[in-house]
């Protein structure tokens, strides 16, 4: 009986001693599995220190070339355009100051044509009354093309003495005492052009 017993209560023991086994693999298997997920957790972390971080002066530094570049490119285009328009500008008035009287020549050339005619004229005139009357008609010709071009005598005789118009030719003695410091005589007609004094006018003055 005894042996008996012992013999059931080994078996019992063998068949009890598998039954920890499971727990023992479950266990195992875990440990690896938290050693996995750990190891996944980590290598994101791992991955983003790795990964280059935007350093924001390269980033500024970047921006200013950029904004460099766009001011120097229309820094260029002013330029250009500058010089193409300063030499266009040279050319016309290079252009003006060769042809700049070509409106007043072409202008005047009708008053040169009567004062020939009237010199042609001369040659076999006996009448003077004529002559005079065709020099006479020449002359108001040319005073209207002055008139229309801007030109205007300086009123001399009678006035009194200015030097931003007149030009003192020489001083004599005064008529009268109304007359001092007045224009006497006129010995060359001064002229405006368009309020400017182109000619002073050349005047004797009392004194």
């Amino acid at each position: 009986m005894s042996k008996e017993k012992r013999k059931s209560a080994g078996a019992q023991a063998d068949t009890a001693q598998p039954a920890e086994n499971p727990q023992a693999g479950t266990a195992s298997q875990a440990q690896p599995q938290a050693e996995n997920q750990t190891e996944s957790q980590t290598e994101p972390s791992e991955q983003a220190q790795s990964e280059p971080q935007e350093n924001p002066l390269e980033k500024e530094l970047a921006e200013l070339k950029a904004k460099y570049q766009e001011l120097n490119d229309s820094y260029l285009r002013s330029r250009a355009e500058f010089e193409n328009y300063r030499k266009r500008t040279l050319a016309e008035k290079a252009e003006l100051i060769k042809n700049g009287g070509e409106k007043t020549l072409c202008a005047i050339l009708p008053v040169v044509d009567d004062f020939e005619r009237g010199l042609q004229a001369m040659e076999n005139a006996s009448d003077v009354a004529s002559l005079k009357e065709g020099m006479t008609l020449v002359y108001n010709k040319m005073q209207t093309f002055l008139s229309q071009s801007g030109v205007k005598a300086i009123e001399a005789v009678g006035q009194e003495f200015n030097t931003d118009e007149h030009e003192a030719i020489t001083m004599i003695p005064a008529p009268d005492e109304s007359q001092k410091g007045k224009v006497i005589d006129c010995i060359q007609k001064g002229y405006y052009l368009n309020e400017k004094v182109i000619r002073f006018a050349k005047v004797v003055v009392g004194n």
